[in-house]
């Protein structure tokens, strides 16, 4: 690995870390640097997995005060949600690289809108005790699982755009829900990642470290970079890549 791949990668796990602390959208960076320096989409996309996976853990901590107050009714959903990220992990390593690659510019677009529609999508809070698992929220957590599994691009705002739909609480207690089903999907599909071979995991040890790093600069961009700049070069990133995937598809 030349000494550029080197600082490309660090600097996507640092970037990473500090948007998803503004704004989210970080897998976008991670997946883009492995996918420039030649890495195949189906071990890029694990590999991301991996490298976000600190931050997840480190969200739902943050909230843990919250979690505590309704952690036995959210089990339900953290149980479809570990079943959905399986099937959605197996069908990623069901499919060769040829394969996902001709899907990977059409998910990033989709992801790409989902996340540039993110503030439309945002819960308006809801009076409520805790969260409630209905039929609706199920089927919908289900599926948001299954696409997490599959490629976490956009996860994030999909779950909690169905949250608010479907549970009560108002917007940190559903955020609070949301990183702790976040944590739960991506644990799965690293185990199911890593039992298939198909972790990059020196990519992923150059960029945990720039992770770490950006996580805690994130906290000083958010203070004095507007979140919509933020937005914008997530945004023309998702729309780059998707690019990228279809010319050289």
């Amino acid at each position: 690995m030349s000494p550029f791949e080197v600082v490309l990668l660090f600097s996507a796990g640092f970037l990473s870390s500090a948007v998803n602390a503004v704004a989210g959208g970080g897998t976008f960076l991670t997946f883009g640097a492995m996918s420039l320096i030649g890495i195949p989409p189906i071990s890029a996309n694990a590999t991301s997995s991996v490298t976000q996976f600190p931050g997840y853990v480190t969200s739902t901590l943050a909230y843990w005060s919250d979690i505590k107050t309704f952690w036995r009714s959210a089990l339900w959903l953290a149980a479809i949600s570990a079943v959905g990220a399986v099937i959605g992990s197996l069908i990623l390593l069901a499919l060769d690289n040829p394969s996902f690659r001709v899907m990977v510019p059409w998910l990033l677009l989709g992801a790409t809108t989902l996340f540039a529609a993110g503030p439309w999508l945002k819960p308006k809070p809801r009076e409520g005790g805790e969260p409630v698992s209905s039929a609706t929220g199920t089927i919908a957590q289900f599926v948001t699982s299954i696409y997490g599994g599959f490629f976490g691009a956009g996860m994030g705002v999909m779950m909690l755009a169905s949250l608010g739909l479907t549970q009560a609480g108002d917007y940190h207690r559903l955020n609070a829900l949301k990183n702790l089903l976040a944590t739960v999907i991506a644990a799965i599909a690293i185990v199911i990642f890593v039992g298939g071979g198909v972790v990059a995991w020196l990519p992923a040890m150059i960029m945990i470290p720039g992770g770490a790093m950006g996580g805690y600069a994130g906290v000083w961009i958010a203070k004095r970079v507007p979140q919509i700049a933020v937005r914008i070069f997530v945004i023309a990133t998702g729309i780059f890549l998707a690019i990228y995937y279809f010319w050289t598809a």
